[in-house]
Parts: structure tokens; C-alpha cells; sequence
């Protein structure tokens, strides 16, 4: 069943991904062959061209949030069907959109953050409130992160140290991409065996937590 919930969700994002999101990139006036800011001001330290798989890594990284974390503990609460509508329509339609849009403001910004945007399109006053508004959503943000990380970790020593575990693979695999000339293929295929190898040495030793059981 898990398997079959699986591979409907992926259908749904690539079909939404190739009806809705063309459509959107038509409507937006999307130029493929337009140079974006990485490449124009390209400077070495803020503007930096990156690879398009390492790009989508982020984005991928960014729309699904804390999706993996709280997605099982909501569907033990709700149950899975409210979760699986909840990240579907709302990677299509709230989240892709929301991600897409931003993303395609600040490139036409020269790479600007949102605020930087606001205040050039409508006003410095405004900018401010949004920047407050920002902050506070922040906070919001973390600290539920945060209690539901720390509720997990002091509760589940093999998800800690896993989750520890995956922290040193990110910064070794960013590190081996940017100063080797190794394939990005080769690279994700390693990366991944020993992501899986973080996972089986975290249920294996759970060391972080094991004391707060």
C-alpha cells in the first residue's frame, strides 16, 4: 500500500509539474536562453553559477521543508490521507508556487533577497514590515522545529545519531563536489549507499538519547 500511495504522489507532482507549472512559466514570460544573475555578475564569491542537479537538490530541499519530520507524525495523528492531500495539492499549488515565484522575482533582481524586491517595487516602509513580518514568522518556525526535533531525538536515540550522521555526509559531499572534478553521478551514487549506511549505523548504535529513554 505505502508503495502504491508512493508512486501515486509521483505521478501527481510530474503531471502538475507539466501541466501547471508550464503553464505558469508561460504566463510568467520564462526566457530559458536569458543569462540569469549567477552568470552575469559572476564574481566568484556572491554570484557563482551552480550545477543544475545541485540547484534542484536545494530547491527539492527547500519545498519539502520539514515535510519528512512532522509528515509521520501528522498521519499517526490524522491519519495518512489528510497528509498525503496536504503534500500534494499543497507542493502544486501553495508551496511550488510560492517557491517558484519568489525565485523567479529575485532572478530578475539581480539575485536579491524578497525584501530587497518589495522595496524596490513598492516601498521602503513596506520592506520593514515585511522584514518584521519575516523575523517573527522565523521564530514561529524554529522554535515548532525544534520541539518536534528535540521530542524525537530524546525519544528515539537511533534517529539522532542518524540525523548527526547525515550532517557530516552533507558538508563531506558538498566538499567532494565543489574541489574534485568527480561526476556528479558518481558522487550522488556514493552519497547515497552511505546515507543508507548512516541510517543502519544509527539504528545499530544509537548512542545520543539513549539516556533520556
Amino acid at each position: 500500500m505505502a508503495v502504491v500511495i508512493l508512486l501515486v504522489g509521483i505521478v501527481l507532482l510530474v503531471i502538475g509539474y507539466v501541466t501547471y507549472g508550464s503553464w505558469l512559466a508561460k504566463e510568467w514570460g520564462i526566457d530559458a536562453t536569458r543569462p540569469t544573475p549567477a552568470h552575469e555578475l559572476a564574481d566568484g564569491v556572491d554570484y557563482v553559477p551552480a550545477k543544475k542537479a545541485v540547484l534542484l537538490g536545494h530547491h527539492f530541499a527547500s519545498i519539502a521543508g520539514a515535510g519528512p519530520i512532522t509528515g509521520p507524525i501528522l498521519a499517526s495523528v490524522f491519519g495518512w490521507v489528510p497528509v498525503f492531500l496536504w503534500v500534494v495539492i499543497g507542493s502544486l499549488f501553495f508551496g511550488g508556487v510560492h517557491d517558484f515565484g519568489s525565485l523567479l522575482a529575485s532572478i530578475r533582481h539581480r539575485g536579491q533577497s524578497i525584501g530587497a524586491v518589495i522595496q524596490s517595487s513598492v516601498g521602503k516602509r513596506e520592506k520593514q514590515l515585511f522584514d518584521l513580518f519575516s523575523w517573527l514568522t522565523l521564530i514561529l518556525v524554529v522554535a515548532a522545529f525544534a520541539n518536534i526535533i528535540v521530542s524525537t531525538f530524546v525519544s528515539n536515540g537511533a534517529v539522532a545519531t542518524t540525523s548527526l550522521l547525515f550532517i557530516v555526509l552533507a558538508v563531506a559531499f558538498g566538499l567532494v563536489n565543489q574541489r574534485t572534478n568527480l561526476p556528479l553521478w558518481l558522487t550522488t551514487i556514493f552519497g547515497v549507499a552511505i546515507l543508507f549506511l548512516c541510517i543502519w549505523l544509527g539504528m545499530l548504535f544509537p548512542q545520543i538519547g539513549r539516556a533520556h529513554v
